[in-house]
């Protein structure tokens, strides 16, 4: 990278110095330059962190509250009464046919 810097610069400065190019405009070149290879080496960076974080089994604060939001809302829908009105009619009726089938079978013992 420092490589690419020194040619960089060794290049601009020829150009001023043949006249092609305006000390401002070598400024402008500069700071569009120097401002691309930070993106860069940032975008670098993160893609690096997340890649080490995600093999550490770590997930970012975002997704977590992501997951958090969804979480609560399961709980809601969950506690609601329309959810456990239906359980609670199935363990009846079960409970209902098991008491049905004891009293059959109590009766035909007592018939026989």
């Amino acid at each position: 990278m420092a490589n690419d810097l020194f040619a960089t610069l060794r290049t601009y400065l020829n150009k001023v110095s043949e006249g092609e190019r305006t000390p401002a405009e070598l400024a402008a070149a500069l700071n569009t330059w120097v401002k691309q290879s930070g993106d860069v080496l940032k975008s670098k960076i993160d893609e690096e962190v997340h890649n080490t974080v995600t093999r550490m089994g770590f997930i970012k604060r975002e997704e977590f509250d992501e997951l958090r939001a969804e979480f609560d809302e399961f709980k809601k829908s969950s506690r609601s009464p329309s959810v456990s009105k239906p359980k609670s009619t199935v363990k009846q009726t079960t409970s209902a046919k098991k008491s049905t089938i004891k009293k059959t079978a109590a009766q035909k013992k007592r018939k026989a």
